[in-house]
């Protein structure tokens, strides 16, 4: 069994947090693997002039987690469906209790 891919954060803007001096994403946000240039989506980085965040996981910055969320106005429907809506530890939404043989 593979390891879950771990994705980090590109975003449209940056903004600094006073409290920790963090840069930290806003507006619209998408899923990245590093070491690739480009999104989950297939929007190329630099094109898109979208800035890397790889020290932002992908969990932090769902509204519903709070932290790095603050500013994130769009989540990319097409990154959370592959990198997933919730943490790393949530179970299937639906689950299959008397399969056909």
């Amino acid at each position: 069994m593979a390891a879950p891919k771990r994705y980090a954060v590109a975003a449209s803007g940056t903004w600094v947090d006073d409290e920790d001096g963090r840069r930290l994403p806003a507006g619209e946000v998408h899923a990245w693997e590093q070491g690739l240039n480009q999104t989950v989506c297939g929007l190329s980085l630099s094109r898109s002039q979208l800035g890397r965040f790889p020290h932002i996981g992908w969990p932090d910055i769902l509204p519903e987690s709070g932290g790095a969320a603050d500013r994130v106005r769009r989540v990319c429907p097409r990154c959370a469906s592959v990198a997933g809506r919730r943490g790393t530890d949530a179970r299937p939404r639906w689950h299959r209790t008397n399969p056909r043989p």
